[in-house]
């Protein structure tokens, strides 16, 4: 017999924490990833009914270690938030191309790798779920943030086809598309009004809220406020190259 787990990346900041916390208070045993070990063993300490793993998952072979972890403890997890991710603010051609190379890693690679570990013993189970968090981002290209976008892209595409494919399977997939958050994202990204982003952005509560509701709805995608919804929606209705110029004209 194994334990069952909601295992939640990127937990030791904003969406993260929130996630952690709104499911520890549901009830859920919790296996909770992070780069940081300070933060990530506080918080688990303070919920109780959780362990922290403190991993850069950025680094290779990472997946596979958390993996043998949680197998070696005796856990099997019911619930996935991949939520670890990073993005990056500049030109292309002016970038740390080891650091872009790490976000795609990262951000759609350990995402997939993680989906793809859990996935069998959910089938055989028959229960599940993978609550991917992707972005508004994934609705349009992003000049001055091309390969963050891009990314975010890939994780709904990626996250919308699961959806299909386990149909029926009693496993749940759901795409979690934020818009501006409230969190230190914006910060590390390196974005030029990373202050402005923060104050226009919503409650990472919330929006942590809406993903989940969504998820227990067996909804594809969720896009928290009605404001994102129709931004993210009305980029269907422009030519493909209005879209470019206006996301070009966007000054983060």
């Amino acid at each position: 017999m194994t334990q069952s787990v909601a295992l939640v990346t990127g937990a030791a900041a904003g969406l993260g924490t929130d996630f952690a916390r709104q499911l520890s208070a549901d009830g859920a045993r919790l296996v909770l990833v992070a780069r940081r070990k300070e933060r990530i063993e506080a918080l688990a300490a303070e919920l109780g009914k959780a362990r922290g793993v403190a991993l850069d998952l950025s680094e290779a072979g990472a997946a596979e270690r958390l993996m043998a972890d949680v197998a070696a403890h005796g856990e099997h997890v019911d619930l996935l938030v991949n939520n670890a991710g990073f993005g990056l603010a500049g030109r292309v051609a002016e970038q740390d191309g080891r650091r872009l190379r790490q976000m795609i890693d990262l951000n759609c690679g350990v995402l997939t790798q993680l989906a793809h570990a859990v996935l069998p013993g959910m089938i055989e189970r028959r229960r599940g779920g993978i609550l991917n968090v992707a972005s508004t981002a994934a609705f349009q290209p992003g000049p001055g943030v091309a390969v963050y976008f891009a990314t975010k892209a890939y994780v709904l595409s990626f996250t919308e086809a699961l959806h299909e494919e386990l149909r029926g399977t009693g496993i749940h997939v759901t795409a979690l598309c934020p818009g501006p958050v409230a969190t230190e994202f914006a910060e590390v990204a390196g974005f030029g009004k990373a202050k402005t982003f923060n104050r226009l952005g919503a409650s990472s509560a919330d929006v942590v809220a809406a993903g989940l509701a969504g998820l227990a709805r067996k909804e594809a995608i969720v896009i928290p406020g009605l404001f994102n919804k129709v931004g993210a929606q009305g980029s269907r209705f422009l030519p493909r190259a209005a879209v470019r110029k206006l996301a070009g004209m966007l000054k983060l």
